[in-house]
């Protein structure tokens, strides 16, 4: 049976990413994709579509630009159009999301949680839905320390910035229907660039702290921040695409949570140490208590100068542990894993250095 794919996020990194991921892995088995794209996002996404359709393996008339929007009912989609769609669907993928640490509560709660809500309703309506495949978070753990598995969520956690809040309630909505609706839930760690080409649309979260070491690399030490004893979880980009490619539609995903993490996580002293060497040729010599790091990053001028965000710095404190037995089991034979971050870090140091002065690869700190 040939698949129609109806995808949120898009013209996003995340979104165009997955759709290249997902053509690679069943380009036999898809019919049509349907991309919602925001009004004042629709020349970017024929741009990005059209970047898509030049690798060949399928053609642009296997795609429809849908112009809606998540924070409506009914996702704003023409009526004419939704029934169509409705129709011909058989695996919704949900990506739109607000993803900065920073993002202010209100803004955050409308698409989070009310976008989530709108999409919830929307695929319910679907009658002949296979997979609605919804991207979380592994930090809808919030606060909470210890071993994190994946059947676990509410647990009475408080959370570290509203992102981590909003994609929390969001999952609890989405978690309500799966007894109704065969849903996926995917929780990434912090992603990073690619692991062979190094390869990121953006320098946020492992990358703040490459931002950091460039313009303090004239200092004659350079200290590690903290103790920095809690896991730094990041994982590549192709191991989080791949393995959402081959859950979305395997049967063994229906009804689950996967933890897309590291299973075998480094410090974070031990990442400062790795990226420091790795880019500098230096070692961290001392510590700077992070509470006197926190003061001065809410001194705007520097953060910005440093092009860091404050929030960032919560990561270095809560000793959470991710397990990702479900997904490792899931995964076997498939030939997809998570592999080792130090054999990663090298593509991932050229690239910055390349595009370290492309700003438009900087996140905006406020």
């Amino acid at each position: 049976m040939k698949h129609s794919l109806f995808i949120t996020g898009f013209p996003g990194f995340l979104a165009s990413s997955l759709i290249s991921q997902l053509i690679h892995d069943h380009n036999e088995k898809i019919d049509h994709i349907y991309l919602l794209v925001l009004p004042n996002q629709q020349k970017l996404a024929q741009t990005t579509l059209q970047q898509i359709t030049n690798q060949g393996k399928i053609t642009k008339n296997q795609f429809s630009i849908v112009i809606g929007d998540i924070t409506k009912e009914d996702l704003a989609i023409k009526p004419e159009i939704e029934k169509d769609l409705l129709n011909k669907v058989t695996h919704a993928f949900h990506l739109a999301a607000i993803y900065d640490l920073a993002v202010p509560k209100k803004l955050a709660y409308q698409v989070n949680v009310n976008g989530t809500k709108n999409v919830n309703n929307w695929v319910a309506k679907i009658p002949n839905l296979q997979r609605y495949i919804y991207f979380s978070t592994a930090y809808v753990s919030g606060k909470r320390e210890g071993k994190i598995y994946e059947h676990e969520l509410i647990a009475g956690q408080e959370f570290r910035n509203h992102y981590e809040h909003t994609k929390y309630l969001a999952e609890v909505l989405v978690q309500e229907i799966m007894g109704t609706v065969p849903t996926t839930i995917i929780r990434p760690g912090v992603v990073k660039g690619h692991s062979t080409t190094g390869e990121t649309i953006k320098f946020d979260g492992l990358y703040f702290q490459l931002n950091v070491l460039d313009k303090l690399k004239f200092m004659p030490v350079l200290p590690y921040f903290g103790k920095g004893t809690a896991e730094g979880n990041f994982v590549p980009s192709d191991y989080v695409l791949e393995a959402t490619s081959y859950l979305s539609f395997h049967p063994n995903g229906e009804g689950k949570v996967y933890h897309l993490t590291d299973p075998n996580p480094y410090k974070m002293w031990e990442l400062q140490k790795i990226l420091t060497y790795a880019y500098l040729g230096r070692t961290p010599k001392g510590r700077i208590p992070l509470s006197m790091l926190k003061a001065l990053l809410s001194i705007k001028p520097l953060r910005k100068w440093l092009k860091t965000e404050v929030e960032a710095l919560d990561y270095f404190m809560i000793h959470s542990s991710y397990d990702s037995s479900q997904t490792t089991k899931d995964l076997e034979g498939s030939g997809i894993a998570c592999p080792d971050l130090i054999d990663t870090v090298e593509p991932m140091i050229n690239f910055y250095r390349k595009y370290k002065d492309d700003e438009s690869k900087h996140i905006k700190i406020n």
